[in-house]
């Protein structure tokens, strides 16, 4: 088994830089676990010699756990060469099925560290210094896609991050709530879709919660610094080169991203 996660690993780093696709080196995905799952990717990690900037959540609405038949997120790292800031243009492949989902995104400025007991919303909010618009494009390396993997092959795939744009960091003083913020995407200057901070499992700091509670059982620290982006509130939009994308969050600010072919 050791030997067939390490050719999935160099897949599916392998088609992740190469903007390709491959199948799983298994015929039963159900031999995957999700410890395993999460093996892989630290190893696709180290693969693409990144340097993680942070981590993205997945799966945080109903609909999308329905998607991929899971009843909790899954979590991805956020590898450095793949992190932008807004304005930025982003390579995609049409390979990878592209497609945009606008989120809630905050920077730690406190570690949470492991512990015994699991960390609550007060303390979690607590350790945000600041929140940025965030657009995350996802899509698959795998032949089967984003909808056809399943929950432990899309978590070995990064999550099926593609990329993070980040917007301008806000701080985030006194007592905040985004449950109720709304947020927009344009696509090509027409508006697609809306959604609220509600959409994240009823509330951003709920994600980061549960983040800082899975990585705290897996033996690692949500680090002061770090960027967590929480999931979509507009849904999957599917896009392609060519197209430029707003996520606007009103009085907090909006990101940008230019999409062009991955080898220009």
């Amino acid at each position: 088994m050791k030997r067939a996660l390490e050719q999935l690993a160099q897949d599916l780093a392998a088609a992740r830089a190469g903007g390709w696709t491959v199948s799983p080196p298994a015929d039963d995905r159900s031999a995957l676990s999700l410890e395993q799952a999460y093996e892989v990717q630290e190893r696709v990690t180290a693969l693409l010699g990144a340097e993680s900037r942070g981590w993205k959540v997945g799966s945080t609405s109903v609909a999308a756990q329905q998607r991929l038949g899971t009843s909790e997120p899954g979590a991805g790292r956020l590898p450095r060469q793949y992190v932008f800031e807004s304005g930025a243009h982003v390579g995609v492949s049409p390979a990878h099925d592209v497609q945009v989902e606008v989120e809630f995104a905050f920077r730690l400025g406190m570690d949470l560290a492991p512990r015994d007991a699991p960390y609550e919303a007060g303390e979690v909010r607590q350790a945000v210094a600041a929140f940025m618009p965030g657009i995350e494009l996802v899509g698959s390396r795998l032949v089967s896609g984003l909808a056809g993997s399943g929950r432990a092959l899309v978590t070995a795939d990064g999550g099926a991050n593609v990329a993070f744009i980040a917007g301008r960091e806000v701080a985030l003083t006194g007592p905040w709530d985004l449950v109720d913020h709304e947020c927009s995407l344009r696509i090509n200057g027409e508006q697609t879709v809306t959604g609220t901070g509600a959409r994240a499992l009823g509330d951003p700091v709920l994600v980061l919660t549960w983040l800082a509670n899975h990585l705290a059982a897996r033996g690692m620290t949500l680090a002061s610094g770090e960027i967590v982006t929480t999931g979509t509130c507009t849904g999957l939009e599917h896009v392609t080169h060519g197209d430029v994308l707003v996520g606007d969050f009103g009085s907090l600010g909006a990101v940008e991203v230019h999409l062009k072919p991955v080898d220009e």
